[in-house]
C-alpha cells in the first residue's frame, strides 16, 4: 500500500456496515425519513460541506431528481455517483 503524502487526500475512513440510522426532514412541505448507513451519512455530510450547503437543502435537491426511486436509494446512489465523477482521485 502507498503511503500518502501531505498533498494527498486523507485515507478513506474505515467502512463498517451498521444498521441504517433514520433522519427526518421537512422536503417540500412535507415530514419524510431517510434510512441509511453511518458511511453513506457521513459521505453525505461531507458532500454537503463542500457543496456549501446544508444537509437538508442537499437533500432537498436529491429528492427533486430522483423521479420514481425511493428516497432513501436515490440518496445512496447520488452519494455513489458524486464521489465517482465530482471527487478527483490521484492515480494509482
Amino acid at each position: 500500500m502507498a503511503a500518502h503524502s501531505p498533498s494527498s487526500p486523507s485515507p478513506p475512513r474505515s467502512v463498517v456496515a451498521t444498521r441504517p440510522v433514520k433522519r427526518s426532514f421537512t422536503l417540500s412541505g412535507h415530514r419524510t425519513s431517510i434510512s441509511l448507513e453511518s458511511a453513506f451519512w457521513d459521505a453525505l455530510r461531507d458532500a454537503a460541506a463542500i457543496e456549501g450547503v446544508s444537509l437538508a437543502v442537499l437533500v432537498g435537491r436529491i429528492d427533486r431528481q430522483r423521479g420514481d426511486a425511493g428516497l432513501s436509494g436515490a440518496v445512496r446512489v447520488w452519494v455513489l455517483d458524486y464521489y465517482r465523477t465530482k471527487v478527483i482521485t490521484p492515480a494509482a
